[in-house]
């Protein structure tokens, strides 16, 4: 537990930068507000949609007692928003982190110059940023299918799948958003995943935390600039522990 709180002051220390560098983190801002608002509509849109779209996947229900056919399209619904959500949470960060990379590599340069040290300047370059957005992406779809499918399960299937999604998605939200400051010092995806598998218990705090802002009405928006701001100083404190070690 003391790991995963300590993973949880790396997210909020993040936001103190807004005091320390309020410019650069206010740049960080405009492309979250841009691809936010894209997903704020999508997700409104499938609210709207939700009662046909459950109706239409339960056909063999409309013969049923009134209580219980609503019982299980109600069940149906929340597991199809709330598997939507999931992905809309990996697809929103990936998205901000592509289109918005000017303004987060200067906020990570500018905590990395801040706290000492030599500025890592290995490039990070777009095309790997595509690709790592994609296979966050990816990775989130698979995550919102295993939640929604758990949320099948009678009785407790609502909170069992939304307890592994909110973890499953912290867990990549932490591996993505580290990312960017192991990659300005020359480690490739596999040495990045090893060192942050490392502290798992750790980057699972920062990453659930980053999570449930955006949860959050607008949260998402606000917590990217201080989220890439405290992955920046998360991987900085993984990295040295290793040169600690002997």
């Amino acid at each position: 537990m003391r790991q995963f709180l300590r993973g949880v002051g790396f997210l909020l220390r993040g936001f103190t930068w807004w005091r320390r560098r309020p410019g650069a983190m206010l740049l960080g801002l405009v492309p979250a507000a841009i691809v936010g608002l894209f997903f704020v509509a999508a997700l409104t849109a499938l609210g709207f949609a939700l009662p046909g779209l459950t109706s239409g996947a339960t056909p063999f229900a409309d013969g049923w007692v009134p209580f219980w056919r609503d019982f299980l399209r109600f069940g149906v619904g929340a597991a199809l928003f709330g598997g939507a959500l999931f992905v809309a949470i990996v697809s929103f960060t990936a998205l901000t982190l592509v289109v918005g990379d000017p303004f987060y590599e200067r906020i990570s340069r500018t905590v990395e110059r801040d706290l000492g040290g030599p500025v890592p300047d290995v490039d990070y370059p777009f095309w790997r940023s595509v690709v790592d957005g994609l296979s966050l992406i990816g990775r989130g779809i698979l995550v919102a299918l295993l939640a929604a499918l758990l949320g099948f399960i009678p009785v407790v299937g609502g909170f069992v799948g939304a307890a592994t999604g909110v973890v499953l998605t912290g867990w990549l939200l932490a591996d993505e958003l580290t990312s960017r400051a192991l990659t300005a010092r020359g480690l490739t995806r596999a040495q990045r995943r090893a060192l942050v598998r490392g502290r798992r218990t750790r980057a699972l705090g920062f990453g659930v935390a980053t999570q449930l802002f955006f949860l959050i009405p607008l949260g998402a928006i606000v917590v990217m600039p201080a989220a890439v701001a405290g992955s920046t100083e998360l991987a900085r404190s993984l990295l040295a522990e290793v040169d600690a070690s002997p």
